[in-house]
């Protein structure tokens, strides 16, 4: 990332624009950037080497550890193969998520909304 580019951009209310995300992809994998989504507060910071890092920024801005989700955004995939809901972060045997793949189908649902309204639909950067 350039100095002056963040590494991890918080996500509220606007959509990240194209050339930010476009940015945030060639930073670090080239065809995929890493994010976290609070599905509480219908939030998401969306970049960074490691989810931890994006998870990491949410926890500092108020978010509940058991509100917040791992997943990797695939530009130019399109609606059904753009999230692969896959993380570190999402092990967590004490909330019956006993794997990385985020498995309660009510917390995939919301962050699948997050992030179509916040990231994209899997359109092509």
């Amino acid at each position: 990332m350039s100095a002056d580019a963040p590494e991890i951009l918080v996500l509220e209310a606007t959509p990240i624009e194209r050339g930010q995300l476009a940015a945030l992809v060639a930073a670090w994998f080239e065809d995929m950037v890493k994010y976290v989504v609070d599905v509480e507060r219908g939030v998401a910071a969306v970049g960074g080497e490691m989810h931890a890092d994006a998870e990491a920024v949410l926890l500092a801005a108020g978010s509940r550890q058991a509100g917040l989700w791992g997943a990797n955004y695939y530009p130019g995939r399109g609606e059904e193969e753009c999230i692969e809901y896959t993380s570190l972060i999402n092990i967590r045997p004490a909330q019956g998520n006993r794997s990385m793949e985020l498995q309660d189908e009510q917390a995939r649902a919301r962050l699948r909304e997050i992030t179509f309204r916040l990231i994209g639909r899997g359109e092509p950067l």
